[in-house]
């Protein structure tokens, strides 16, 4: 993931910051508890596509 990509992006639900996991290939925001998956190195920042994180789920990054 380009670090300058991940530097202008952010969550479409809060507008925060936005942390990469790479082995998951998913960007998550901890406010929200949601991570937005990355297709073919293309970030999917739609609501409907990200899947929230367990309760007991680590953000790695």
């Amino acid at each position: 993931m380009d670090s300058k990509l991940l530097d202008i992006l952010a969550c479409p639900v809060c507008k925060g910051p936005l942390v990469y996991d790479k082995q998951a290939q998913e960007l998550i925001c901890k406010v929200d508890r949601l991570a937005y998956p990355i297709r073919d190195e293309i970030p999917v920042m739609l609501e409907e596509e990200a899947r929230e994180l367990d309760a007991d789920e680590e953000v790695n990054g």
